[in-house]
C-alpha cells in the first residue's frame, strides 16, 4: 500500500505541474500579444509624430475601431490565417480608399499583414489610442444617456469634465441606456475609475438604499 500511495502521489504531481505548465504558457502568449502590440502600436505612434501627421493618423485608426467594433466580420477574416495575405490587402486598401486614410496608415496595416500580425489589429487600435491620449492629455469619458444627446448637450459635459480634471481634451464616447429612463452617467478616469450619476435610474436606486428596512432601523435606533 505504501508504494502504491507514493506513487498515486507522484502522478497527481506530475499533472499538477502540466497545468501549472499549461496555465503559464497561457499566460505567457498573452504577455506576448499585448507585448507585440504594444510595440507595433508605439511604432506608429513615433513615425506619425515624426511626419508631423499624428491627428491624421490618429482619425484613421479611430475609424478603424469603431468599424472593426461595429463589424466582427472585419476583425475576424483578418485573423484568419486561411486567407491569403494579398486578399487581407485587398480588403484593407478597400477600406483606406473608402475612408481616405493617409498613407502612413495604409502602408502599416499592410505591414502587419506582412509580419502576420493582421489578428492584432484591434488591439493595437486600442493600445496607440491610449499612447495618442497620453501624448495629447486628452480624457476619455463615457457617456451613457436615456436618450441620443444632441451636439449642444455633449459639449457642455465636456466642458464640465474639462474644468473637473484640467485635462487639455475631452473625448466623449456616447452610448444609449433606456433603463436610465432619463437623464445620464460619466465615465472618466484611468479605467472609467471616477464615476458621475445624473440618471434618475440612479437617483431612485439611492433614494431605495435610503429608505431600505436595515438603513431606516439604524436611523430610528440614533
Amino acid at each position: 500500500l505504501g508504494p502504491g500511495t507514493a506513487l498515486r502521489s507522484t502522478r497527481g504531481g506530475g499533472c499538477r505541474r502540466k497545468h501549472q505548465a499549461a496555465r503559464a504558457g497561457k499566460r505567457a502568449c498573452v504577455m506576448s500579444a499585448d507585448s507585440i502590440s504594444n510595440q507595433y502600436a508605439s511604432a506608429l505612434v513615433e513615425l506619425a509624430q515624426s511626419s508631423n501627421v499624428l491627428e491624421e493618423v490618429h482619425s484613421d485608426i479611430d475609424a478603424l475601431a469603431a468599424l472593426i467594433k461595429t463589424d466582427d466580420s472585419i476583425a475576424t477574416y483578418l485573423k484568419n490565417p486561411v486567407v491569403d495575405a494579398q486578399q487581407k490587402k485587398g480588403v484593407i486598401n478597400k477600406i483606406a480608399g473608402e475612408c481616405e486614410f493617409n498613407n502612413i496608415t495604409t502602408n502599416f496595416l499592410g505591414l502587419l499583414v506582412d509580419k502576420q500580425r493582421a489578428g492584432l489589429t484591434a488591439k493595437i487600435c486600442e493600445d496607440f489610442e491610449t499612447m495618442y491620449c497620453n501624448i495629447t492629455d486628452t480624457q476619455i469619458a463615457t457617456v451613457t444617456s436615456a436618450v441620443k444627446l444632441e451636439d449642444e448637450q455633449q459639449f457642455l459635459i465636456a466642458k464640465k469634465l474639462q474644468e473637473m480634471t484640467g485635462s487639455k481634451n475631452i473625448k466623449l464616447m456616447p452610448k444609449v441606456d433606456e433603463s436610465l429612463i432619463a437623464g445620464f452617467v460619466v465615465q472618466y478616469g484611468k479605467d472609467g475609475s471616477a464615476f458621475i450619476d445624473m440618471s434618475v435610474k440612479g437617483q431612485m436606486e439611492k433614494m431605495a438604499a435610503q429608505i431600505a428596512p436595515e438603513n431606516l432601523s439604524i436611523a430610528s435606533s440614533s
